[in-house]
């Protein structure tokens, strides 16, 4: 077995600040009242990341790149059947796959339909005023109900398939998102995870932030 660099540090920086917003926005928007102004927040946190994921996934590192994801029927079949074995796949496998490009889109529709949401009573998103109030409606409705709950879905298949993973398979996920390393039966090529990259990786955070802030501006 070779232990072989798999997750660079801002894609697992990227992974556990895109989960402690989203539990953020579900705790602040369950609880209401003055922490809507959180709610907010984590908001424009989960937009900035999505920003930048955006962007790593052309220039980041080999296996968090979009063309790594194996989304083609012809690898997602076989990996269904049980005909591929885990180790085809170093990065993510092909359920993984679609799993993340399902969660990043929902989240920003989500966030992006909050944006021009209105509660009508304390809160409204910061575009609401860019926009007719029927599509204020419409998002307000969809944010409240059906975003939320597929939101609540999502996460809850991700964490049912990260037990399943170390149960059924004996496979345990979450260390290599912690520390970036698989151990794989074969030498396979390793992300880059150099001083250089993770400089312009920040770079990319302050573009994004920028991005968001920018687009907050619009707003009154």
């Amino acid at each position: 077995m070779f232990t072989l660099r798999i997750w660079d540090l801002p894609t697992r920086l990227f992974h556990w600040a895109l989960a402690a917003c989203v539990l953020g926005l579900i705790i602040t928007g369950k609880w209401g009242g003055n922490a809507m102004a959180w709610h907010f927040r984590f908001g424009y946190g989960v937009l900035v990341l999505l920003s930048f994921r955006l962007f790593w996934g052309f220039w980041g590192g080999f296996w968090s790149r979009w063309t790594q994801l194996p989304l083609s029927p012809r690898e997602v079949w076989p990996y269904l059947k049980g005909r591929t074995s885990e180790h085809a796949f170093p990065g993510h496998n092909p359920l993984g796959s679609w799993s993340i490009l399902a969660m990043l889109l929902v989240l920003a529709f989500q966030v992006s339909t909050g944006l021009i949401s209105d509660d009508e009573i304390a809160n409204a998103g910061p575009l609401t005023a860019l926009v007719s109030g029927e599509w204020v409606s419409w998002a307000t409705s969809w944010h409240k109900q059906w975003g939320q709950w597929l939101v609540f879905f999502l996460v809850a298949l991700h964490l049912l398939a990260l037990l399943w993973y170390r149960l059924r398979k004996k496979l345990s996920l979450v260390p290599a998102m912690v520390h970036g390393h698989k151990s794989l039966p074969v030498l396979v090529q390793e992300s880059q995870d150099r001083r250089w990259q993770r400089i312009f990786a920040i770079l990319l955070l302050s573009l994004s932030c920028a991005g968001v802030w920018t687009l907050l501006s619009f707003g009154p």
